[in-house]
Order: C-alpha cells, then sequence, then structure tokens
C-alpha cells in the first residue's frame, strides 16, 4: 500500500511535500460510489539516513520560500519543513485497520444513515392525528413536517461535507447526530404547530449530516474499489428502506399518541448514539494532523506539519468550490444536468408515494394507519433486490476487466446498463399502482407494484451517482452536491402538489401522469450510453480534468526537483480554469 492513500486530495511528488489544490475536497468524492474507480495513489517515502533521527512517521523536506508566500505556518525565511506521512503498513492508516473495524465502520455508518431516512418520513401516518391536535386542516400545511425536513437535506450538506474534511468525520457525524436526537425529543414535546415545524427544519439539517459524510466515510477505510462499491450499494440500499419503515411505526404507534411516534423514534436515536460515540475517526488528513500536533509538542519543533495543514483553504475556495461550482455544473454540463433531472423526478415520486399511498390503501381499501404503512414493505424487497443486481453485475464487470474486455474500459458501458434495466421497471410499477388501484382488485395486487418501484429506484440512483463519480472524477465532489441539492428541493416541493393532483385527476391518471414523466427520464441513460461520450469530449470539466492528469503525468517523468518546484503550481491550476 502506498504511504498517503489515506490523504485523498493530497499529492506528494517523490521526497517534496504536500501539496494542495482546489480539488481538494473533490478527490474524495471520485472515490465513494464506484467500484470501477481506481483508488488514489501517490508514490512511497522513504527516509534517509539523516532522516533517522526524526519522529516515526515523518519526513524532513526542502521547501522554498513559497510556503510562507502562500500564508501557511512556519517562521519566515525557515524553509525546512517535516512532513508526517502513513508508513507502509502503518496501523493508524484506516485502510490498514482490521476487517472487524471496518465492518463496525460499515454498520455505524449505516445504522447513522437509517435514523437520517427514518426520521425524514416518520411523520407520515401520524398525519391524522398531530393535524386535529395542532387544529391544522389545510392538507398543504399537513404536508410540511416531511418537506421542512428535505429542505434541511438541502442545505445542511453545504456545510458538513465541508467541515468534515477540516474537522474530520466523527466530530461532524457525532455531533450533528446528538442535535438530530434532541430535536426529535423536541419535536415529541412540541407545544404548537410553529414550534413543531421549526423542530423539524433543524432535525432535517442535522440529519442529512449523515448523508453527506457517510460516503467519504467509508472512501477512507476502503483501499478496494470493489469493496468500496459494495459497502456503498449497501448504503444506498439502506437509505431506501429507512423512510418506508417509518410509515409502519407511525402507522401504529399513533394510534396511541401522535407524540409517540418520535417517542420511538428518539429511542432508536439513543441506542444507535452508542456505537457512533464508539465511531474512530477515518479521515486520514485528520488523523494525520494529530500526529503532527502531537510530535510537535514532543519534540518542540514547531516545523512539523500534516499535509493537511498546508492546504489553503479559505472563504474564497469555499464559495468557489462548495457552492459555485455545482451550479455552474448544472447550467453548462449536459451529464449533470439531465442525471438532475431524472433522480429529482423519481426521488419526488419516491416521497410523493406517502401522499398517495394512504389514498389508495386506507380511501380504497379501508385499511387503517397501521395496515397501510405495511404497504410500503415491498419496497424495502425491492431495494434488496437491487443490491443484489448490483454485486451480480459488479461481479461482471471484474471478470470482464480482468480479461480486458473493450466494453468495461468505456466510462457508459460499467454502470449505465443498470438505470437501462431500472428505468422502465420505475415506470412500470407507477402504471401497476395506479391501474390496480380498486376496490374490485385485491389489495395485495397494487402493494407487490412496490417490489419493481423498489428495484428501479435503487439501480436509477446507483447507475447514474456511479457514473457522474467515473466520468468527473476529480470534480465528482460537486457533481454529487448538485444531485443532492436538486433532489431534495423537488422532494420537498412535489409532495405539496400530491393530494390535489390525486383528488383532481384520481389515483390511475394521477399515477400514469408520473408514469409518463418517469418514462420520458428512462430515455436518459440510454442516451448517455450512445452519446455520452461526445459529450464528455466537449464538457469543460472534463477536459480539464484530461489536462491536470496529463500535468501529472509529465511531471512524474521530470527529475525529482523540478517535480518540488511545481508542486505549489498546482493550487492555483483549477482556480485559474474555474475562473
Amino acid at each position: 500500500m502506498d504511504c498517503l492513500e489515506c490523504t485523498p486530495g493530497l499529492k506528494r511528488a517523490g521526497h517534496g511535500t504536500a501539496s494542495s489544490s482546489d480539488t481538494y475536497i473533490e478527490a474524495e468524492s471520485s472515490k465513494n460510489v464506484t467500484s470501477g474507480q481506481e483508488k488514489t495513489t501517490c508514490d512511497s517515502i522513504h527516509l534517509t539516513h539523516a532522516q533517522l533521527s526524526l519522529p516515526v512517521g515523518a519526513e524532513s523536506v526542502n521547501r522554498s520560500s513559497e510556503v510562507e508566500e502562500e500564508g501557511t505556518h512556519g517562521r519566515p525565511g525557515n524553509a525546512d519543513k517535516t512532513i508526517v506521512s502513513f508508513a507502509d503498513g502503518d496501523p493508524e492508516c484506516p485502510y490498514n485497520w482490521s476487517n472487524g473495524k471496518k465492518v463496525f465502520v460499515l454498520l455505524a455508518g449505516i445504522i447513522a444513515v437509517i435514523n437520517s431516512t427514518l426520521g425524514s418520513s416518520l411523520p407520515s401516518n401520524a398525519v391524522n392525528y398531530f393535524g386535529p391536535y395542532f387544529h391544522v386542516t389545510n392538507d398543504q400545511q399537513l404536508v410540511l413536517p416531511i418537506t421542512l425536513f428535505l429542505v434541511g437535506y438541502v442545505f445542511g450538506p453545504l456545510f458538513f461535507g465541508p467541515l468534515s474534511e477540516t474537522y474530520g468525520r466523527r466530530v461532524i457525524m457525532l455531533s450533528s447526530f446528538i442535535v438530530f436526537t434532541l430535536f426529535t425529543m423536541a419535536c415529541a414535546l412540541s407545544p404548537n404547530w410553529p414550534a413543531f415545524l421549526v423542530f423539524r427544519l433543524i432535525c432535517g439539517v442535522n440529519a442529512s449530516s449523515a448523508i453527506a459524510v457517510v460516503g467519504g466515510l467509508y472512501a477512507d477505510v476502503f483501499a478496494d474499489p470493489v469493496a468500496r462499491g459494495r459497502a456503498m450499494a449497501v448504503f444506498m440500499a439502506a437509505t431506501t428502506g429507512g423512510p418506508q419503515l417509518a410509515p409502519v411505526i407511525s402507522g401504529f404507534v399513533s394510534v396511541v399518541s401522535w407524540r409517540w411516534t418520535f417517542w420511538i423514534g428518539l429511542i432508536f436515536a439513543g441506542v444507535s448514539l452508542v456505537p457512533l460515540i464508539f465511531l474512530p475517526e477515518t479521515y486520514g488528513p485528520t488523523i494525520l494532523k494529530r500526529r503532527a500536533k502531537k510530535m510537535r509538542k514532543e519534540t518542540g519543533n514547531t516545523q512539523i506539519f500534516a499535509p493537511m495543514e498546508l492546504e489553503k483553504k479559505g472563504a474564497k475556495q469555499m464559495v468557489t468550490v462548495t457552492l459555485m461550482r455545482p451550479l455552474h455544473m448544472i447550467a453548462f454540463e449536459a451529464i449533470v444536468l439531465f442525471t438532475c433531472l431524472y433522480l429529482s423526478l423519481a426521488y419526488a415520486i419516491f416521497y410523493l408515494f406517502f401522499e398517495a399511498y394512504p389514498l389508495i390503501f386506507e380511501g380504497i381499501y379501508g385499511m387503517n394507519t397501521g395496515e397501510s404503512g405495511l404497504a410500503f414493505l415491498p419496497i424495502i424487497v425491492g431495494s434488496f433486490l437491487a443490491l443484489a443486481i448490483f454485486i451480480y453485475y459488479d461481479s461482471v464487470l471484474q471478470r470482464a476487466k480482468k480479461a480486458n474486455a473493450h466494453w468495461a474500459s468505456i466510462e457508459e458501458y460499467r454502470r449505465l446498463p443498470l438505470a437501462c434495466l431500472g428505468g422502465p421497471l420505475y415506470v412500470i410499477s407507477l402504471f401497476w399502482l395506479g391501474w390496480t388501484a380498486s376496490p374490485h382488485i385485491h389489495w395485495i395486487v397494487p402493494m407487490l407494484a412496490g417490489i419493481p418501484f423498489g428495484v428501479g429506484f435503487v439501480l436509477i440512483f446507483m447507475a447514474l451517482l456511479n457514473y457522474i463519480t467515473d466520468a468527473y472524477k476529480t470534480y465528482a465532489a460537486s457533481g454529487m452536491a448538485a444531485t443532492s441539492c436538486c433532489r431534495s428541493i423537488f422532494g420537498a416541493v412535489l409532495p405539496l402538489a400530491g393530494n390535489p393532483m390525486y383528488t383532481t385527476l384520481g389515483i390511475a391518471w394521477a399515477s400514469s401522469l408520473l408514469g409518463f414523466l418517469s418514462l420520458a427520464m428512462s430515455v436518459i441513460p440510454f442516451a448517455f450510453i450512445k452519446y455520452g461520450d461526445r459529450i464528455r469530449a466537449n464538457s469543460r470539466f472534463c477536459l480539464e480534468l484530461k489536462q491536470r492528469e496529463e500535468k501529472l503525468a509529465r511531471e512524474k517523468k521530470e527529475p525529482q526537483g523540478m517535480e518540488l518546484s511545481k508542486t505549489l503550481d498546482d493550487v492555483e491550476f483549477g482556480e485559474k480554469n474555474e475562473r
């Protein structure tokens, strides 16, 4: 294993120091959701005899005065730096952790995400109980507890993602989860309707931390791209299953008291807090930063640094990378734009079902709230069937790669075929649900439509998110942020129209409208397969990425001294192109 594999986004040139670029945040997500993506590597570092007197995990390097000019640590005029790094086989490197420890991280992340997604739809089958309690009868207002939670999903990731790359994964996940837990309790104790809505918004903002950080959490500990991709597949299936369990809980518990719906959520969050307390820090740069701080204290040498301490991170980079670049990609990148449209519609329909299912299974079949909540369980079955399909296809892909099959090297063929299967299944499920929901047809028939719906939904997300990661690599984080914000906005807004739409058009035609829209969107992955290579060839971001790769390839062939003098030039490379 290369020594700095645990510091995504940092580049080490031979014996040179770590350099930063405006793509530091981006490199993280280039590994998050794909098993086909090669892991980040860097050259191994070997200490010379003159360096053996330094503490383990450090090396002495000679920097030019550019370091001080960039405003990093150190006294002016002192160019000697000691940069800490992970040695081969370093037990503190998350890639070298035991399988048991990695599984614990995997499970802790899944538990956090289930709490997040469970909380999003927890009020769904409690509406008939807290509505009269707060004297709220307007259908649009009764949707707000879910809508405002999803509004939190829009804004939370914009902050929690970058913060986790500054302060580490653990402190962000744990602190936000504690706030989420406290405000879940606040929801149970809400004295009035406005307070209840404010508490739900705060819950949503903090619950989004798991969605934003868990992908990076897995990228930190799984070096093998196959293992990482499959861990992300399990993660995606869990995010689908969480919202479907909530209506079952609220449907049966709210009969006693709508407050008990949130007490149950609080109990589950309280139990889940235990493994998160013991969650170790997984972010390599943060681990090295702590190591450097400890070494400075023990040795008295103030010139010992971790690579992340030499990073240039300011308000300008935050605005440019975190906020503006995702918007720029939506406006000018066809792949990102159409992916956002497809995923946003699928996500919005997913949350629209929390309005539609009660109308179908309570209105047509006369079920109570608990029984109608059980109608969501086939969607969970479908999501895990999608997981099985993903793992099977992934094994086929890996065998094809080993056999040097041509199709396995084409970006569009690595993941998009899964969306080509998922899209039609998603459309079929909508027409199935709409036209079989009748008092003359047994309730099990429309309920079983949830299976192809779950399969299609998860496959669409797995395929398109992986495709963005494969296509944009270093810029994948911005692409992922764009899709996350867009689908959360759609998921928050479309359910507001759910009840009026189903009341006006009827169950069959309202579902058919959604089916026709999904049918139009299902063409997108097929179009990407046919035209994706040409789209990427004309993409500004893909061209810039190609230039970076060529630049790095040239530098690897140059003498070490020339490489070292150029490391800081990479800092501004992306920013100049961005402007």
